[in-house]
């Protein structure tokens, strides 16, 4: 009877132990995603000031959108080390700061032949799929994780060992979300 009993205890210590690293390997995966997502965002925010002496020459009159891109690039900066949420939310404004510029910049023609802005549009383009690409990875992850710390019994290793649920990466501005009206 104690050789039951201690099979059932070492047996339950061998499975918090697999559930144990099993949390383990998902928050890392998380963390893999977010730095993915870090990666792009930094070279998003190094485009831009390259983008901009670009756009000055030509986009003088525009200085409302000049300056609501670059608060935005500084705010998106000063918010590197913030969460998810935060992030998120700062990266929402650059994002729609820099799809006003580029709105902008379709009523100035010499601007729009200007290979130099060209190749900076394609690059920002380039980044923003990357971007794209790394937050489906990171929420993919994040979604695993939660299930993972919520289920039960991995729930309980997780309550034990204090994982908490991890912050999707979302759009915060719902305007973004919305799907575009075309109008004739």
């Amino acid at each position: 009877m104690e050789w039951v009993i201690l099979a059932l205890l070492a047996g339950a210590v061998v499975y918090a132990i697999v559930i144990y690293n099993s949390l383990v390997s998902n928050r890392q995966m998380v963390r893999e995603g977010w730095s993915g997502i870090d990666v792009q965002l930094k070279r998003r925010t190094d485009l831009i000031p390259n983008l901009m002496e670009t756009v000055k020459g030509y986009m003088a009159h525009e200085r409302e959108t000049l300056d609501a891109v670059v608060n935005a690039r500084a705010r998106a900066t000063s918010t590197a080390a913030a969460g998810p949420e935060a992030r998120a939310e700062a990266e929402g404004e650059l994002s729609s700061a820099l799809g006003r510029l580029l709105a902008v910049a379709e009523a100035y023609p010499d601007l729009k032949a200007n290979t130099t802005f060209l190749e900076f549009q394609a690059a920002l383009q380039g980044v923003e799929d990357e971007i794209q690409m790394a937050r489906r990875y990171y929420n993919g992850a994040v979604r695993n994780y939660n299930i993972q710390v919520e289920s039960f019994p991995s729930n309980v290793v997780a309550n034990v060992f204090k994982f908490s649920q991890a912050e999707y990466f979302e759009l915060e501005n719902e305007a973004e979300r919305a799907v575009p009206q075309v109008k004739f």
